[in-house]
């Protein structure tokens, strides 16, 4: 039976008002999920797995609590360890968790990547502050991400002169020497050769200006040609030896497998993110 046009106009401006009403109940909803600090939380799965104690990283316990709860709810990480530290027993729940997304490599490294942490997130928390390294990019001969490169391009900047790579990132079977470091995205080595042991200081300091862990390495420290080493912080496809060496820099320390103390030029701790945001 046909409606009557008020009727159908009244019955259409119903429905409309229930799901408008949904939508809107939806959207609340969204709006009331706690945030996770993608930035807070990436900084604090690099660094607690080498702390000497259980100190937790200053502004990164409420969001990795988050996070440790989810694991826990499925499974993948004991109650117990839902304590705000992402030490190395969530590293290792967090890539078990990108295994089970199928995700294989250095997308299942143990740092929370943006589509692994929107997906654990889902109903639960919005995720804030996202570190997206970027696509993969050439740079001369080597590959960098897109981040890794905006880096690179504020610290000539800084320095005021270009910098040669002597290795970039996604090099799995490269130079044995690196012992995996870049294996993953975020790292590269820097040719040093013509520079004056000023201007190597100089490059180091632009570099950790921008967000790198840096080290100037020589033949004394492992029989290497002099380079620089710089790790991109915070990049979520760095290796786990790489995740390593950032977790030291913030530390004080050396990047080396001896763990000594930091010897470059001290400058404040940034990550990329947070230099553009000065």
């Amino acid at each position: 039976m046909k409606l009557p046009a008020r009727a159908a106009a009244l019955t259409a401006g119903v429905l409309f008002a229930s799901l408008a009403g949904a939508t809107g109940a939806s959207a609340a909803a969204a709006e009331a999920l706690p945030n996770v600090n993608m930035e807070a939380t990436v900084k604090a799965a690099q660094i607690d797995p080498r702390r000497p104690d259980s100190t937790l990283t200053p502004g990164a316990k409420a969001s990795v609590l988050l996070v440790e709860q989810a694991l826990s709810d499925r499974s993948l990480l004991d109650a117990k360890w839902v304590d705000g530290y992402f030490g190395t027993t969530t590293v290792t729940a967090y890539a078990k968790y990108q295994k089970s997304l199928g995700l294989t490599g250095l997308d299942a490294n143990g740092l929370p990547g943006k589509a692994s942490l929107t997906k654990l997130g889902a109903g639960r928390f919005k995720v804030t502050a996202v570190i997206d390294p970027g696509p993969r990019v050439n740079s001369g001969d080597f590959v960098i991400n897109t981040r890794t490169r905006n880096m690179l391009t504020e610290a000539k900047r800084l320095l005021g002169r270009d910098l040669k790579l002597d290795q970039g990132s996604y090099n799995p079977g490269g130079d044995p020497t690196s012992v995996g470091t870049h294996d993953g995205g975020g790292v590269v080595d820097i040719s040093v050769k013509g520079m004056s042991p000023a201007t190597r200081t100089a490059a180091v300091r632009a570099l950790r200006q921008s967000g790198f862990a840096a080290w100037l390495r020589n033949p004394s420290q492992d029989d290497w040609p002099w380079h620089i080493h710089a790790v991109a912080i915070s990049d979520t496809a760095l290796s786990g030896q790489a995740q390593r060496q950032v977790g030291d820099y913030y530390l004080g320390q050396n990047g080396l497998a001896g763990r000594g103390p930091d010897d470059g030029p001290k400058v404040p701790i940034r990550t990329w993110e947070e230099y553009q945001r000065r």
